[in-house]
């Protein structure tokens, strides 16, 4: 009876799973059948709207899980971030303790609606037309595609579900997937949305009525991103080469590239390109925004990442580290710090030649630096006129605290997306996206530089071609940055491209997946550290670099989320196998 009753629960959900649009969505008191479904215009057009009801959302305190920031509210006993830095988190409570909960059950709602959408929505007798048909279809395609690359990213190994189920199914003969067969299903998935024309149903943009439509864009970037990870360190099983990687990132981009994708280069009286980007909105039919691909999620960073000099605010949130500091180049392009004396990274290797200078450890930096982190000594605009210059050292009004989440605890506060002009009575924070085109450049250059060496020309298709080296300058030089030098050995461009990757996608999710990818959480998340500022009586400066203690999180099975537990329990018992991660 309870497992008639769970299933029953599952098919009920694929029909009617709560939506973004109310105007679309199926009325859930069970009175039409799914035949029905599909005879009624709006009904179909639902149903779609729909399987978008379960799309990821970006984070504005993805940093804090990394170690790009500690967030000021590790201080609050029992908070996600004493939990998670502190090693009370276990597969029961991980749901609690993790930015977007359990997504496992989400996205396979989403899955399940793709799927009866796609296996009526040809046969359907409503008032659609035969292109209309096809345009949603691959709608529906691609999204399905989008949630699997989601749970992989997260999960690794999951069951590939892709047909509708009747509550009778049998359960017992799921299983999970390779990575190689969850991905080459993303890859197919795409494919096959991308082989219809293009129309205003499965468009290359999004238009004014479609916001968060899947686009052909979107396909493109699901498939650069799936293959790149599929050929990681923590994925690769061996079904994909480097090559074929190669291939499909760099169709990708060209593909992207030839129309009408670009980065965005537009400026405005107190902010460069880079800045002023995670301030723009996005909602523009890409008029002057050509680089987003998909997403746009204003965030309310001066109440959750604010200063507390900022009436209203709620905590400092995700604060900069200074190891994320230190990642920073000179705006000459040497880096300046070259490693650590110590294992506490407490004594800095400082890099010479590369004009860095200790007691004036701000100045000269890349200038994604200063849109993304509030320093000691940073001018932030007050109603676009005056200045109010931030005081991070101890004592100061933006200080470094022990005890209060309203303060910085690493000395740092973030900047990017933080409008100067918002406070609690008007927001005009900036915009988290999805995807976005640097990714595609870099994801080209991640997997040609093994395959090509940095500097080889690659021949991209669609009248491109590029080098690994070109891929990154062309980011690069958004900002100003000098180029990637050539010549370079692949351990030298790995070593370089990773920090760069790091830079561009600074407080960003991207850069929780990439290091666990990459299987370097031991390097990176074993501990971060920050700077403690004293003022002296004359009014000079003492810089001193301090350590956190040791972060639960390194440990290798955190390179993936734990499964459900009552999800673990209930497959065990139908297929007999133990389908939890490992370590959980």
């Amino acid at each position: 009876m309870n497992k008639f009753i769970f299933f029953s629960l599952l098919l009920v959900s694929e029909l009617f799973v709560t939506s973004c649009n109310d105007d679309l969505d199926l009325k859930s008191d069970g009175s039409i059948t799914m035949a029905e479904v599909f005879t009624d215009r709006n009904r179909t057009r639902g149903y779609l709207n729909g399987c978008y009801g379960f799309l990821p959302s970006p984070y504005l305190e993805a940093g804090s899980f990394t170690d790009d920031a500690e967030d000021s509210d590790d201080i609050t006993p029992g908070s996600r971030y004493d939990y998670w830095y502190n090693g009370g988190v276990n597969a029961t409570n991980f749901a609690s303790y993790i930015l977007d909960g359990s997504p496992w059950g989400n996205y396979y709602q989403g899955i399940r609606r793709c799927n009866v959408f796609i296996a009526n929505i040809d046969e359907a007798t409503a008032y659609v037309t035969d292109a209309e048909k096809i345009g949603w279809k691959a709608q529906a395609y691609v999204l399905r595609a989008f949630y699997y690359l989601e749970l992989f990213k997260r999960y690794g190994q999951v069951p590939l579900v892709l047909e509708s189920r009747s509550a009778d199914y049998d359960y017992a003969q799921d299983k999970k997937a390779s990575i190689g067969e969850i991905v080459t299903q993303i890859l197919s998935d795409c494919d096959t949305a991308l082989a219809t024309a293009e129309s205003e149903d499965f468009p290359w943009r999004m238009m004014s009525n479609q916001w968060n439509m899947m686009t052909r864009a979107v396909a493109y970037a699901i498939k650069s991103q799936a293959i790149t990870f599929a050929v990681s360190p923590l994925f690769d099983d061996g079904t994909f080469t480097i090559e074929q990687a190669v291939q499909i990132t760099g169709d990708a981009l060209s593909q992207c590239l030839n129309h009408g994708y670009t980065l965005f280069t537009t400026t405005d009286d107190y902010h460069n390109a880079y800045a002023y980007y995670f301030l723009y909105n996005p909602n523009d039919l890409g008029a002057t925004d050509k680089e987003t691909i998909y997403g746009g999620t204003q965030v309310s960073a001066w109440s959750d990442a604010g200063l507390p000099t900022t009436e209203g605010m709620t905590k400092a949130g995700p604060c900069p580290t200074q190891d994320l500091v230190d990642a920073y180049e000179m705006a000459n392009g040497l880096a300046p710090i070259l490693g650590y004396d110590d294992v506490d990274h407490l004594k800095p290797i400082i890099n010479p030649n590369s004009g860095y200078d200790e007691n004036n450890p701000y100045e000269g930096r890349d200038p994604r630096f200063y849109a993304t982190i509030y320093y000691n000594g940073a001018l932030r605009k007050l109603d676009g006129s005056s200045d109010q210059k931030i005081e991070t050292f101890e004592g100061g009004t933006e200080g470094i605290s022990t005890t209060s989440k309203m303060y910085t605890r690493t000395g740092y506060y973030m900047h990017k997306y933080a409008h100067f002009n918002s406070n609690r009575y008007s927001n005009s924070d900036g915009y988290m996206r999805i995807f976005r085109l640097p990714e595609l450049y870099y994801n080209f250059a991640e997997t040609a530089y093994q395959v090509y060496g940095p500097d080889k020309q690659i021949d991209l298709g669609n009248g491109i071609s590029l080098s690994a080296c070109d891929a990154i300058n062309v980011v690069r030089a958004r900002v100003g940055m000098p180029r990637f030098e050539s010549g370079m050995s692949a351990d030298e461009f790995q070593k370089k491209y990773r920090n760069e990757r790091r830079i561009e996608y600074a407080m960003e999710i991207l850069r929780y997946f990439d290091v666990r990818r990459w299987k370097i959480l031991s390097e990176t998340e074993r501990f971060v550290t920050g700077m403690r500022i004293v003022r002296k009586e004359d009014g000079s400066l003492s810089y001193q670099r301090f350590r956190f203690n040791d972060r639960a999180s390194y440990e290798d099975r955190y390179l993936f989320y734990p499964l459900d537990v009552t999800e673990v329990d209930k497959m065990e018992r139908l297929t007999g196998d133990d389908w939890q991660n490992l370590g959980w």
